[in-house]
Parts: C-alpha cells; sequence; structure tokens
C-alpha cells in the first residue's frame, strides 16, 4: 500500500492539481485548508508525509510546521513547504523548525513527485529497524527473531512477530487494521473477518507479552499503537 499524503493548502486548483498527480502515482491522498483543522487531522490521520502551504487562513503554515515537530507524536513526520518566491526568509525559518524540504511555487508536479519520493527514501532510511531494541521489560532481537520479557524467552508464531515488529517501526503511530491486513498478511481489501483476524493475533500477542501487554493500545474503530511509556 502506497503512503497517504496530507495536503495543506486553501487554493483548490493546486489541491485537485496535487490530489490528481499523486494518486496517479498510487499515493493516497487527504487535504484541508485550514492550519487549525490540520493539526487535528495529522492527529487523527497520521500521514507518512505532509505538504504544507506557507500562507494559510487561521494558523499560518510556519505555525502549523512549528506545532507539528514540538508534539511528539507528529515530529517525525516529513514535511515538504509550498513557498512564493518572495517568502525566502519563510523558507529559511521552516527548514530550521524542521521542514524537510521546500518547493517554489509556481511549481512542476513530476519535479513534486520527485522530491516526496526523496524525502520518503530518506525517512524510510533512517527508520530502518536496529537488530535490537528494548522498550520497558520487552526485548526484541530484529536479526535472530528472538523476543523476551523479563528475560524469559517469548515464543511467537511468524505473524505475531511480524506484528510487533510492525508496532515498533511505526514509534507510537497508530496502524489500521487495514494497514497491517495489508502490510502483513497481503490483504488489499479487509472484509470483516479478515479484520477480526488482526484482533485475534494482537490478543495471542498480549496474552504472550504478559506485563508488557499494556504497551499494545486498542485505538478504538481504528487499530492499534505501541505506548513507549506506560
Amino acid at each position: 500500500m502506497k503512503e497517504k499524503i496530507l495536503i495543506i493548502e486553501d487554493e483548490k486548483d493546486i489541491v485537485k492539481m496535487l490530489d490528481y498527480n499523486l494518486k496517479k502515482e498510487g499515493f493516497r491522498t487527504l487535504s484541508v485548508d485550514d492550519g487549525g483543522d490540520a493539526l487535528d487531522l495529522v492527529n487523527r490521520e497520521r500521514p507518512e508525509l505532509i505538504i504544507l502551504d506557507l500562507m494559510l487562513p487561521g494558523m499560518d503554515g510556519l505555525e502549523v510546521c512549528k506545532a507539528l515537530k514540538k508534539e511528539g507524536k507528529t515530529a517525525s513526520i516529513p514535511i515538504i513547504m509550498l513557498t512564493a518566491k518572495s517568502q525566502e526568509a519563510d523558507k529559511v525559518v521552516g527548514l530550521e523548525l524542521g521542514a524537510d524540504d521546500y518547493v517554489t511555487k509556481p511549481f512542476s508536479p513530476r519535479e513534486l513527485i520527485a522530491r516526496i519520493k526523496a524525502v520518503l527514501r530518506r525517512v524510510q532510511e533512517k527508520d530502518k529497524l536496529p537488530e535490537a531494541a528494548k522498550i520497558g521489560e520487552l526485548s526484541i532481537d530484529f536479526s535472530r527473531i528472538a523476543v523476551t520479557v523479563k528475560n524469559k524467552v517469548v515464543e511467537l508464531t511468524a505473524k505475531e512477530f511480524e506484528l510487533l515488529k510492525a508496532l515498533i517501526r511505526a514509534k507510537g503511530r497508530v496502524l489500521s487494521r487495514d494497514y497491517l491486513l495489508d502490510n502483513i498478511w497481503g490483504f488489499d481489501h479487509a472484509e470483516e473477518i479478515q479484520t477480526r483476524t488482526v484482533d485475534v493475533h494482537i490478543r495471542t500477542l498480549r496474552k504472550k507479552l504478559k506485563s508488557e501487554a499494556r504497551r499494545i493500545i486498542t485505538v478504538k474503530n481504528y487499530g492499534y499503537r505501541l505506548d513507549y511509556e506506560v
């Protein structure tokens, strides 16, 4: 499944053009035209990348960027800013606030898509799993496919291990049941009985993790995330 991209832009023609070209490349898209509303949508949808216009009604793009990079749950989401040529100083400020790239209006859709792919590649390289990880009393050795809780070996099935790995890779982001089905089971369109497959495997995974099961949080009507702080 291709990445979800959020377009934060109030010019309808630009949104329409971006939506068409991104979907043509296989990306999923969402859009919002107000900076304040954008923050709520990002927290709800957790896109893989954000295209952010600087000139927005209400909360401007720089404020949106600052707010997203300040919040732990959204700080790692890459941002590509859309700027006008006259906003040279804003480009510098945006990059200093944590934006990953910028594109100047008017722009070529092909150039923007190339930049999106480049940013996503960099993020994926950065997000590659280490050989091992430790979260509380839970230890995972990815190279050996081994899991322990309080130094006791936990025997997981292949699917349970892949579920745990996906949750760790997400770094606290919520993963939908459909996403898990598509990426672990290979189902493109989950029916109700298939969706329950994820719930059943999560339930058995929690039982096996025992005291660390509390880290797998259910997000009602959507999916699951891993809590690093409990």
